[in-house]
């Protein structure tokens, strides 16, 4: 089971100390994940990266910490909740003459809330999160910055309770990833290392917002030079670095249904997950300083700030 499928990585900042490990999983055992109750609409905690019933909360293998944040959400529809609220307001206009208020119909919405919840379906989610302390790394195995605020908070919550705090930065680069990704096609010339696969997609930035998508398609076209040219630039790149990771590129800096092409299958049983986190972490440490290279090299956390206060 691959441990990242998308993810987007951030740096922690130069006065964070790690904590000792066993502080660490007696604070997340107190944040463990407990299912939504009847009337609840979200439950967010951590659970056992092996899966196994009380089992550790955190994974130390060869220095890196592997971390498991699970979600549960219990929502109404909205239509079913528009349609209830709307009867009850004409309700209450038949009996008593009057139109309910902008507050009574809060309140109102609140209380159909509380009633249709327990008979609302949950949806579940677990997010991996790989920590390197020693590269001061933090890779979430999401496809998106928004999305990771999310999974971000419980950590830095725990952290903050043991009084490490965590400062957290996304990975930056000197050249964006679209205007890299539009030279790469342009030129024909992908940054060493890498190969240009078969998928991609154009989006213009003006009034119109023009998508041009490409999908298990060749590449290597005068039409998509000539997109770049009139405005179009890649929002998603597809990649494969050393013949061995393949994945998409976004303009945000998240990559997007990563695959390890050269791993072999690890074993199964109880070896299976220290294959599978030696696999990811191996091949992700080798890959990320290699793309970020190729996109101009890292930013520190404040310098994109001071470049940005230059150019204005």
């Amino acid at each position: 089971m691959p441990l990242f499928k998308n993810f987007i990585a951030y740096r922690i900042g130069p006065e964070w100390t790690p904590p000792e490990p066993h502080q660490l999983e007696d604070a997340l055992q107190r944040a463990a994940f407990v299912p939504c109750g009847p009337t609840q609409p979200l439950s967010v905690g951590w659970v056992p990266p092996r899966g196994q019933e009380h089992g550790a909360m955190l994974e130390a293998i060869d220095g890196h910490w592997i971390l498991r944040l699970a979600t549960e959400r219990r929502a109404v529809p909205a239509g079913a909740v528009r349609a209830e609220l709307e009867a009850r307001c004409k309700a209450i206009e038949a009996a008593q003459g009057r139109k309910p208020g902008r507050k009574e119909r809060s309140e109102l919405k609140d209380e159909i809330v509380q009633t249709l919840l327990p008979r609302a379906f949950s949806k579940r989610a677990a997010h991996w999160l790989w920590l390197d302390p020693a590269q001061r790394l933090l890779v979430v195995g999401v496809g998106s910055a928004r999305a990771g605020e999310a999974v971000l908070q419980p950590l830095v919550d725990v952290m903050a309770d043991l009084r490490h705090v965590m400062p957290l930065a996304l990975v930056n680069t000197a050249m964006s990833p679209a205007a890299a990704m539009a030279h790469w096609l342009s030129a024909q010339e992908p940054p060493a290392g890498f190969t240009i696969d078969r998928d991609l997609e154009l989006k213009d930035p003006g009034e119109a917002r023009a998508v041009v998508r490409y999908a298990r398609h060749h590449l290597g076209l005068e039409e998509i030079v000539q997109h770049i040219r009139e405005g179009k630039m890649p929002t998603r790149l597809g990649l494969t670095w050393q013949d061995r990771v393949s994945f998409e590129l976004t303009e945000a800096l998240a990559l997007r249904r990563v695959a390890m092409e050269g791993a072999e299958a690890p074993p199964s049983g109880e070896d299976a997950f220290d294959a599978d986190v030696a696999i990811a972490t191996g091949e992700l440490s080798g890959l990320l300083p290699e793309l970020l290279e190729a996109l101009g090299g890292e930013l520190a956390p404040g310098q994109a700030a001071a470049l940005a206060t230059m150019a204005d």
